[in-house]
């Protein structure tokens, strides 16, 4: 088992044996983290302290996720044990749930995960004013292309709200500043909303230069965000927007080896459910809410072009990055192109082809800029997997294997998957 614990200051002569079990996030200096958040997340405004520890929580997944290299497999998606100490403002609170906590991560991840909470000793910060006291909702904007639609969703309503983004080292951030650009042109006079975005990633070394180990396959990246999201909206205690197609969030089998591997199960409606419910009840912000929960990609994307004309929504969707491939800048792909050949790239053109768009993105696959991209590229193409995917079809074995929460049946969950899979067809 993987142990971790995080501490919010740096000890002087710090050993390579600490530095392999603790994260470290002081208040000023350098930490385990990049990222100009500080641990109470003062200075985001006046965070409920409960969403504080949650990000905390959520912040000590992420890292412990990176850190534990999964045992080498045709998709990546072995079991781990991992074991965190976390402080919390109220252990007891969290101590209540924990049991669903675990398991809810045990679903996110794959991995067997446990959970201690302690009394925190933070360090004192000054809390910085709310600046939008008024903002009715907040929206996670990833810069992918679902998000980009939720964003638009919500500058169609006339309510004020938050666009909240979250990114890391891979330049996401100029794509995501580029989305709110589109939709401002898109609704020069919608709803107001203001755009906050947050970098946060675990260096590659600790304080002391030790280098850490990367693992690459994190399905826990999106909780941080979802947990800084959930922050942010406890500030004025209102609903938070995920939004996503709901046909990637039941994440269906691609095959018998990719169980729950082809996309994030963060916008699962069990786990948001399940969240939800957890937060709520120890008093923490937890509404959580999905737009295009029973909405396929190209169904959502069909309903830009009926807002603004096909034109406009192919050009927007096309600024948009939905590629999950990582190592772009080793094979020369340049940063702004889509790989064209994981799951969430394949998606994206088949969704474009169901709304009847012209796709404007460039994907790698198409022009490899040398003979060893050509090969890593297709040599980790989900294309096949899919196509056997589509040629089976969903079945009623499938569909009973599904987590669902109150109120989603299993003929919804079948309809709705059925819906995927004839927009994944055009790819076969």
């Amino acid at each position: 088992m993987s142990e971790f614990t995080l501490k919010f200051k740096v000890p002087s002569g710090l050993t390579n044996a600490d530095a392999g079990s603790t994260f470290y996030w002081p208040l000023e200096g350098r930490g385990s983290f990049a990222t100009s958040l500080t641990p109470r997340l003062n200075t985001l405004g006046p965070v409920g302290t409960l969403n504080a520890d949650f990000a905390r929580i959520a912040v000590m997944v992420y890292a412990a996720d990176r850190s534990v290299l999964r045992a080498v497999g045709s998709v990546n998606w072995t079991s781990r044990a991992l074991a965190l100490t976390i402080p919390v403002s109220d252990p007891d609170a969290w101590n209540s749930i924990r049991d669903r906590l675990t398991e809810a991560l045990r679903f996110l991840s794959g991995d067997n995960w446990d959970l201690t909470f302690t009394k925190a000793r933070l360090p004192k910060e000054t809390t910085a004013k709310n600046k939008h006291p008024d903002a009715k909702r907040v929206v996670l904007l990833s810069g992918g292309a679902d998000s980009a639609a939720g964003a638009f969703r919500a500058r169609l309503d006339d309510a004020e709200h938050i666009l909240f983004s979250h990114y890391g080292g891979n330049g996401i951030g100029k794509k995501q500043r580029g989305v709110v650009t589109e939709i401002r042109a898109l609704v020069p006079d919608g709803a107001e909303h203001h755009h906050i975005q947050i970098g946060f990633r675990r260096r590659r070394t600790q304080p002391n230069d030790m280098r850490m180990k990367d693992e690459y396959s994190t399905r826990t990246r999106s909780l941080l965000f979802l947990a800084l999201g959930l922050a942010v909206a406890s500030i004025n205690e209102v609903p938070l927007w995920i939004p996503e197609n709901g046909f990637a969030s039941l994440n269906p089998a691609m095959g018998a080896d990719q169980l729950g591997s082809v996309s994030t199960k963060t916008t699962h409606p069990w786990f948001l459910t399940e969240l939800d419910q957890m937060l709520t009840s120890i008093n923490a912000q937890g509404a959580i809410e999905n737009p295009f929960m029973h909405q396929t990609k190209g169904e959502m994307f069909a309903w830009v072009a009926n807002q603004v004309g096909k034109q406009k929504a192919a050009g927007f969707l096309s600024v948009t990055d939905s590629c999950g491939f990582t190592n772009k800048r080793f094979w020369h792909i340049p940063k702004d192109h889509h790989c064209g050949t994981c799951f969430g790239c394949l998606m994206r053109r088949a969704s474009f082809t169901a709304a009847k768009l012209t796709d404007h993105s460039t994907y790698a696959v198409d022009n490899p800029p040398n003979p060893r991209a050509a090969e890593v590229l297709n040599s980790a193409s989900l294309l096949p997997s899919i196509r056997g995917f589509v040629a089976r079809g969903i079945r009623v074995a499938d569909v009973a294997a599904m987590r669902l929460p109150a109120g989603y049946t299993p003929g919804m969950a079948r309809d709705l998957c059925e819906r995927g899979t004839a927009e994944l067809s055009v790819l076969t």
